[in-house]
């Protein structure tokens, strides 16, 4: 079983999308550990811990946050694959594709961002 640790990158009270996509990968047989809002030490070092296949990122509308968790990330564990979702501009999907995380903004599909996570973590990993 694949597993995904989802965190929040910024200190807005929304948590609706959060859980309902924690939800979607736990219903399609994700391990999902829900770590909530928390600095970029704090999820580098959380996947670590955890040993995840995949990291989901809620970006509370600062990329410059997520780009610097993202780098934490790649430093430490260089191959881990990162996916993001929430309040995110046309420019940031851009701008986060270019950094070869897909992202997912208000209105994107639940099976999209399942089906983003199987990719990523390739089907076969941890079935």
């Amino acid at each position: 079983m694949a597993r995904v640790l989802v965190a929040k990158t910024g200190l807005d009270g929304h948590w609706r999308g959060v859980l309902a996509v924690a939800t979607a990968l736990r219903e399609a047989g994700f391990e999902v550990i829900l770590l909530g809002m928390a600095t970029t030490e704090e999820i580098v070092a959380a996947a670590e811990q955890e040993d995840v296949d995949l990291v989901g990122l809620n970006v509370g509308g600062h990329i410059a946050v997520v780009e610097r968790i993202i780098e934490g990330l790649r430093a430490r564990l260089p191959d881990l694959p990162v996916i993001a979702g929430g309040t995110i501009a046309p420019w940031v999907v851009e701008r986060l594709a270019e950094l070869g995380v897909p992202s997912f903004p208000p209105g994107s599909r639940l099976a999209d961002v399942v089906t983003a996570a199987r990719n990523a973590v390739g089907e076969s990993t941890k079935q």
